[in-house]
């Protein structure tokens, strides 16, 4: 039987935030799902705890990868599940029901493009810091992205047959190029009102902002137009300062 979901963890030297991860996985009240655990040939235990998770959905892979983006891809290649969530090691479902409220707002509405919602930022502890600087709209189009990235990747659940693989020309914002590719192949899109997943606050992204911005920058034009891009982003700067200033916060 073919699963309705495929989530897949990416990890690379995890051993410290993958536990989280697999907990919030193994107390899921649906299990219409495939975990798959595409790992980078880690070298201090992440391995063996994805091995021993005991999840009987979970499959673990390791073997090198050029990157995030290129371990996601291979994870891609072996998916199932008619649709895809990318749960990476730190990353939780916000509560043990939330995969059944996905499952269920899926079969109400036909099987639509995409499923999103919410996005809590956690600390390593699972404890709530704040909203993401930009909340998901109600109605989201392809539009939407010319605003940033409006909908976590992790909260954006996409039917993987409109899925495309990550440019992995992309170091750091493949992520959002991607969200847009699905959109472009979405025929509706559904929000569920409330928050899908806990964001772990130390990503590869967070800790490389600049070169993040800047390869948005260069998305935004190349779907949204050179000078729609500058002029937007002249109005970014409140937010960028407001953001900038929420962040120290947390340090």
């Amino acid at each position: 039987m073919t699963p309705l979901f495929t989530i897949i963890t990416v990890t690379y030297n995890a051993a410290s935030t993958l536990p989280s991860t697999l907990e919030s996985i193994r107390r899921q009240t649906c299990r219409l799902f495939e975990h798959i655990i595409q790992d980078g040939a880690s070298t201090d235990g992440t391995y063996d705890i994805a091995r021993k998770c005991g999840i009987q959905e979970t499959r673990v892979i390791s073997r090198p990868d050029h990157g995030l983006y290129d371990a996601m891809n291979m994870a891609l290649a072996e998916a199932q599940g008619d649709y895809v969530i990318f749960l990476n090691a730190g990353d939780r479902f916000h509560t043990d029901d939330t995969l059944q409220k996905i499952a269920d707002t899926i079969m109400d509405n036909n099987y639509p493009g995409i499923v999103y919602g919410q996005t809590d930022i956690v600390d390593i502890t699972g404890k709530r810091l704040a909203d993401r600087h930009l909340l998901a709209p109600e109605k989201l189009t392809l539009q939407s992205f010319a605003e940033g990235m409006v909908v976590c990747h992790q909260s954006f659940v996409a039917l993987r047959r409109i899925t495309p693989q990550f440019n992995c020309r992309y170091r750091y914002s493949a992520d959002y190029d991607w969200c847009i590719q699905c959109l472009q192949h979405s025929h509706y899109n559904i929000y569920i009102d409330g928050t899908l997943t806990d964001y772990l606050s130390e990503g590869m992204t967070t800790s490389n902002r600049y070169s993040s911005l800047k390869e948005r920058f260069f998305i935004m034009c190349r779907y949204y137009g050179k000078w729609p891009t500058i002029k937007r982003h002249l109005r970014f700067i409140p937010r960028f300062l407001k953001r900038r200033q929420i962040e120290k916060t947390f340090k």
